[in-house]
């Protein structure tokens, strides 16, 4: 069962009194010094589109509600077109890594690890063994394990590891709500690092991620920070994991790779960031109010004028194995999801002016997209049936035949995404998890419906996912091998991989 992190509230006045200026800063440092831009500010819908294309609409639908259902259905269907676009640019455009400045050894600078730990006592040990085999120059490096004061358990396990490793533990005061970027904004305030990775309890990174995330950093002042690409070390383990496997593969090797390329802001991973210290502080960290608070930041960093770039060795995780907690796990990601909607939306020409239209666009086919592929995936599905039924008996529409070739195109090029991203990542795409992948995206329903009860009622309630329950051996993607089959299982993408390959830029 996934268990509940993060203490709810839906203001800020409930939140206990801060035992220091530290612990102060942490939980409300961001609202204290941008209010607009922290999700413990009020949530409400963009004031402009309730006055702007709200009153229209609502004007229009009370004169003509045959038209104004007609145009709605228009916008739905170029919504739709434009996600199918997305999803065949994402497959079909190689990625590019952020240019990396070769540094000697002695050249590379101050690096300061973050992890935030919480009910992970079991998989203290392992994090450690990761952390050690890093390939970064130790007098370079400190690494801080922050925890919570109530978490006994991985006290212990962490200050035990600490001993034998030479890490430092750090224990954040009770202050605020109680989740993941408030913990990070405690230990930063520590961090004696020009450069600061995050990662969580079951990462296992490549030995060489953090110097090729120090090199991509010095080949560009402007870099404020790189994403490393995430896949799971047990998406064999299941349906249900090889099906996230693909996910992710589409995510972080086929959209996150085109947002970079085309200069947008990144909706960052939650682990496997490295930040130029400098760019946090001018961003004011991350929001504890944010329970996706890695995808905010990265748009607040785009809005401040920081790049985001990628780079190329990635870091393996624990997916989760059962459906509860998949769906604990995905309701908090739709839930932050729409917070940070919320939120960057607030002000959307300032918006536009900061990041360009690529930050309003990749905000909108991103985060926004997330939560409405969530709601209208059972809509959809009977839609589309009712359209192939009305069509085959004769009676289907112009606006009918449209939605049905709509919604088998976004079907489609989802697949066509997920196919050559997992060849990309060396993630084994079977036939029969690609036929049966819709039935996946329907999982996604009860998860953003309970996302919805819990955004009035518990924003700030973190789904603590469990770690440390697979039988798979924590690994890195090191060895590319572990990921195919012997005897072709891939050739699903291998065929479409050729077909990318002769039509890439």
């Amino acid at each position: 069962m996934a268990e509940i992190r993060a203490s709810g509230g839906s203001g800020l006045n409930a939140a206990p009194p801060c035992p220091d200026e530290q612990a102060r800063r942490a939980a409300f440092g961001l609202y204290g010094s941008q209010p607009l831009a922290s999700a413990g500010r009020r949530l409400a819908p963009p004031i402009v589109l309730i006055w702007g294309p709200g009153s229209f609409g609502l004007g229009l639908g009370l004169s003509a509600p045959v038209a104004t259902l007609t145009a709605l259905v228009i916008f739905t269907y170029v919504y739709i077109a434009a996600l199918s676009l997305l999803r065949l640019a994402a497959a079909f455009c190689a990625p590019r890594p952020a240019v990396r400045a070769p540094l000697a050894p002695e050249h590379l600078p101050s690096m300061s690890i973050i992890v935030a730990l919480y009910q992970e006592s079991e998989v203290v040990a392992g994090l450690c063994a990761d952390l050690n085999r890093l390939q970064y120059p130790r007098d370079r490096l400190d690494v801080l394990l922050v925890l919570e004061a109530d978490d006994t358990e991985t006290l212990i396990a962490a200050r035990a590891a600490a001993r034998r490793n030479g890490f430092q533990v750090l224990v954040a005061p009770p202050c605020g709500p109680q989740t993941k970027p408030r913990a990070l904004n405690f230990a930063l305030q520590a961090a004696r690092g020009e450069l600061v990775a995050v990662y969580d309890a079951e990462d296992a990174p490549r030995a060489d991620q953090l110097i090729a995330a120090a090199e991509s950093f010095a080949a560009n002042p402007q870099l404020g920070v790189v994403q490393a690409p995430l896949g799971w070390y047990n998406s064999g383990e299941s349906w249900l994991t090889r099906q996230f496997a693909l996910e992710y593969a589409a995510q972080f090797h086929g959209l996150l790779p085109l947002f970079a390329r085309l200069g947008a802001p990144l909706p960052l991973g939650g682990t496997s960031n490295v930040f130029r210290v400098e760019a946090l502080n001018d961003s004011g960290g991350w929001d504890p109010h944010n329970v996706t608070e890695d995808a905010d930041l990265g748009f607040r960093l785009a809005r401040h004028g920081w790049q985001a770039g990628l780079i190329e060795p990635g870091t393996g995780e624990e997916a989760p194995t059962t459906l509860d907690a998949w769906t604990g796990q995905r309701s908090r990601w739709l839930k932050g999801h729409l917070v940070t909607w919320l939120v960057q939306m607030r002000k959307p020409r300032q918006l536009l002016d900061t990041t360009g239209w690529q930050g309003v666009v990749a905000l909108q086919l991103s985060l926004c997209a997330n939560v409405f592929s969530a709601l209208a995936q059972l809509p959809g599905l009977v839609l589309i049936a009712l359209g192939l039924v009305l069509v085959l008996s004769g009676h289907g529409t112009l606006l009918t035949v449209t939605g049905l070739a709509l919604g088998c195109s976004a079907w489609l090029s989802a697949l066509i995404c997920m196919a050559l991203c997992a060849h990309r990542a060396k993630v084994r795409s079977r036939l029969f998890d690609l036929a049966t992948a819709p039935i996946y995206w329907l999982c996604q329903v009860p998860a953003v419906w309970r996302a919805l009860k819990e955004l009035g009622a518990a924003p700030y309630v973190w789904v603590k996912t469990r770690h440390g329950v697979s039988m798979t051996r924590r690994e890195a993607p090191d060895d590319i091998a572990n990921n195919l089959d012997a005897d072709g299982a891939d050739s699903v993408s291998v065929r479409l991989h050729r077909v990318a390959v002769r039509q890439a830029p």
